[in-house]
């Protein structure tokens, strides 16, 4: 019997055995998160109501959050802080909704708490729920994507691919690239050289992977590639599993000239001739530079057909400048050591 328990057929049957009974849990997991939104907002739209209605004083939500703790003592979240930000959590988005949105309904309670306390345009804090719903951010991430606000990184790079991908492709790659990066997990200065910028990144690849976003899947560094008699190096390669396309990353350690678009278009072409299947669509070039200008970058893109954005990116440096200001120098420290 034990024999027969280590073939493939049975591997294969217990492994498809736990997918499935993984879903069930995480659909029902999911099931009663959105019941518990569903009752946060009918909570907070009686409270909001009634408040407006009534004049029962400042201790009203003191006295609710008592009454319902005393009758459901086995429930959390009806301390009286949590009550006051159900009530200004349903006020944020009943000026749009009459009803819990849906996107808002399917992210957990913290991750709620923490986008209505950080965000303040709702606009905003919609895109989050979102981010959240597509890319699975626990709070702590999601915390750093809206302190770095995320939201006015997307889609604001140099890029072509309106002109290059279709266009549901096109508006998912603009969705994809950013600008700018930032590698700030580095722990590199301003003026580190471009071979230090790659080993960290990758040595910290994880941390890369989370700021590229979701969907890369790292293929390799200084990825070799022969074209004729020669030997050509990609940066980093990566293949994007919702674009369906293998990503070339070109990093640059000063400002974007235009003739980086010219290398990173032959690359394009060599990986589209010897690495692209027939199910892959077009592979796409990112430049990932120090610095660019934003008329140069559109003048370098604008007659290449293959898919290609141009991003700047940025890493922390050792003390900042309003900082540096203020330390003493060495020579103030020795004085005022010598008189001590």
């Amino acid at each position: 019997m034990k024999n027969e328990l280590e073939k493939p057929e049975y591997i294969d049957w217990i492994i498809g055995l736990k997918s499935k009974i993984r879903k069930a849990r995480n659909k029902l997991v999911q099931s009663l998160n959105n019941q518990l939104i569903e009752l946060y907002w009918l909570i907070g739209q009686e409270v909001v109501e009634k408040q407006e209605s009534s004049n029962w004083g400042s201790n009203f939500i003191e006295q609710i959050a008592k009454e319902l703790r005393g009758e459901f003592p086995d429930v959390k979240g009806f301390s009286r802080r949590n009550i006051y930000a159900i009530r200004q959590w349903y006020k944020f988005y009943s000026v749009k909704y009459e009803f819990v949105p849906h996107h808002v309904a399917q992210i957990p309670w913290g991750h709620n708490r923490l986008i209505i306390s950080k965000v303040k345009d709702l606009d905003h804090a919609e895109f989050y729920c979102q981010q959240v719903l597509k890319n699975g951010w626990d709070r702590d991430y999601l915390e750093y994507k809206i302190e770095e606000n995320f939201h006015d990184k997307i889609g604001l790079s140099s890029n072509n691919f309106q002109n290059t991908l279709p266009e549901d492709q096109s508006k998912l790659a603009q969705e994809t690239l950013k600008d700018p990066y930032n590698f700030d997990f580095l722990g590199l200065q301003d003026h580190a050289y471009e071979k230090a910028i790659e080993d960290e990144l990758v040595k910290n690849i994880t941390k890369f992977l989370l700021e590229l976003g979701k969907g890369f899947a790292f293929v390799g560094r200084q990825y070799k590639l022969e074209v004729s008699d020669n030997d050509y190096f990609i940066d980093l390669l990566f293949y994007h599993l919702e674009l369906r396309s293998y990503i070339v990353i070109e990093l640059k350690a000063g400002k974007f000239k235009p003739e980086y678009a010219g290398k990173l278009n032959f690359y394009l072409s060599a990986v589209d001739s010897q690495l692209k299947r027939k199910e892959d669509n077009q592979t796409i070039g990112i430049l990932l530079c120090k610095k660019k200008d934003k008329i140069e970058a559109e003048y370098a893109l604008r007659d290449i057909n293959k898919p290609m954005g141009i991003s700047e990116y940025k890493l922390t440096e050792a003390i900042p400048k309003d900082l540096q200001t203020k330390l003493p120098t060495i020579e103030e420290l020795e004085k005022r050591l010598s008189k001590s």
